[in-house]
């Protein structure tokens, strides 16, 4: 049964955006058959919503616009998905062989893959993160690369437009980076705008990109755009990232390992 005619513009909105969270997409159709609308009053409703962020318009309807929550420090985060992300370590360990020259960059997914490398031989590794530095400081057979800069104190790394000098000095066989959220329409997203030059420039030095992203990170957009997903070579995530994510990421050329 069409809802009421009477009702507003307001009042039609806030229920179109109930309709979209409970079903997770909404058509023009549907919303015409719903509310007895045109589809030019549907689309404008549906146009609204998406300039207040609340949806995200597609294809003959919208979603539910996805921002990722605000991460939390890093310290804390380390014991956050710590089976999935140390399946991703696994994964992302056994990409590296002896003898190479890797980036790793901050986050907890990150260090959990420094602690697998303890074990590989003949390694050069370079980082801004500072719990990376502590983690392979002093271990045999790994040439450690710090780079210094401004520290970020949540996230316990170096960002900065010293750091970003460093890193023209620098080149990698692999870059190793977490993100705070990946789209497949958006790419690449961040929390914190003062890291994104330095991310950015993180990007540049690798001859491959790998990302690791457990599956809170995948569908999510957060408020500094990195960088599109073509910048990256790899994704390694868990098993609990949906399948139609991980085909999606697939179609745009990314090759995708699911721990």
């Amino acid at each position: 049964m069409p809802e009421s005619l009477s009702m507003s513009s307001p009042e039609r909105q806030e229920r179109i955006l109930t309709l979209a969270t409970q079903r997770g997409r909404v058509s023009v159709a549907e919303l015409c058959g719903y509310f007895d609308i045109s589809a030019a009053t549907a689309r404008r409703d549906l146009d609204a919503l998406e300039g207040q962020g609340k949806l995200k318009r597609v294809h003959g309807g919208a979603i539910p616009a996805r921002h990722a929550l605000p991460e939390q420090p890093i310290l804390q985060r380390s014991t956050e998905q710590a089976a999935e992300k140390a399946g991703i370590a696994q994964a992302a360990a056994g990409l590296v062989k002896g003898g190479e020259t890797i980036f790793l960059g901050s986050g907890s997914t990150v260090l959990a893959l420094a602690n697998s490398l303890k074990g590989h031989p003949a390694l050069t590794v370079i980082t801004n993160s500072l719990p990376v530095i502590n983690t392979l400081a002093g271990i045999e057979d790994i040439t450690l690369i710090a780079l210094g800069g401004m520290l970020r104190a949540t996230e316990l790394s170096f960002i900065g437009h010293i750091t970003d000098q460093a890193l023209q000095e620098v080149r990698a066989d692999r870059v190793f980076i977490g993100i705070h959220a990946i789209s497949v329409e958006e790419g690449l997203t961040n929390a914190y705008l003062p890291e994104t030059l330095t991310d950015r420039a993180i990007l540049r030095i690798g001859r491959e990109i790998v990302l690791l992203a457990d599956h809170t990170k995948c569908g999510q957009i957060s408020t500094a755009f990195l960088a599109p997903l073509s910048s990256i070579n790899i994704l390694i995530t868990d098993s609990q990232t949906p399948v139609d994510f991980v085909a999606a990421i697939q179609d745009k050329g990314v090759q995708v390992i699911v721990a």
